[in-house]
């Protein structure tokens, strides 16, 4: 399993990008990655487009929007984890507010990229969920209320720091990840220096004027706290 830094950036544009424009950003977010070493940086990407994106990349952290957890044989129309890893992907997305998953899938899938060896970043809604899901013992919590995703509002500074408290209760290693409408460098700023480990954004990069330049301002926060120590 790739190691996670102290500090990290998720680009996830969803599906707004695939093909050569998704290429263009996970390039210049490789380049970042080598700039600020102490920094994953992650990418996620379509299914179709992680076996490009991690053949033209070599400091990204390539990852799937989501995988279930089933091995090789019959499941017509499921993603199949083991395809994700030998593309390329190491890491997924899980029970994100846009694919949410039953307690039974959430478990499984979990367990299934864990056999891989692949990151997981498990989604929760509510501090209730972060808890309960925490039991897991996922790479990465997610921690996001659903009704602020792509709103341009962000968690307020009590769900972020109760959120934090909260997980690492249960289980003190899961790096925390507070998103929800994230949008400049600012956010960004803000959300780590309030003790999340990492933070990401999509509508914030890929509807800016210059989709690269907002991408490197958000990592540059990121790196700002740090060297802020």
């Amino acid at each position: 399993m790739k190691i996670v830094k102290s500090k990290f950036f998720i680009f996830n544009p969803k599906s707004y990008l695939f093909g050569d424009e998704l290429l263009e950003l996970a390039k210049e977010a490789d380049h970042l990655a080598e700039v600020y070493p102490e920094i994953s940086i992650f990418v996620t990407c379509p299914y179709a487009d992680i076996s490009r994106v991690a053949s033209e990349t070599k400091n990204i952290i390539v990852t799937a929007q989501h995988l279930d957890g089933i091995d090789c044989g019959r499941g017509m129309g499921a993603v199949l984890p083991a395809s994700l890893y030998n593309a390329g992907a190491r890491a997924t997305f899980l029970n994100h507010a846009e694919h949410p998953l039953t307690t039974s899938q959430v478990v499984a899938s979990v367990n299934k990229a864990k056999e891989l060896g692949m990151i997981t970043v498990l989604c929760a809604d509510s501090i209730q969920e972060a808890r309960m899901l925490a039991m897991l013992e996922p790479t990465i919590m997610l921690c996001e209320p659903t009704e602020l995703i792509g709103t341009g509002q962000t968690s307020d500074d009590s769900y972020i720091v109760k959120t934090n408290e909260q997980v690492k209760s249960v289980y003190p290693n899961i790096l925390m990840m507070q998103g929800a409408g994230i949008m400049n460098e600012k956010d960004v700023y803000r959300t780590i220096k309030l003790g999340a480990e990492g933070t990401g954004c999509t509508s914030g990069i890929v509807k800016a004027e210059n989709p690269k330049e907002m991408l490197r301002l958000m990592v540059e926060a990121i790196d700002q706290v740090m060297n802020e120590g």
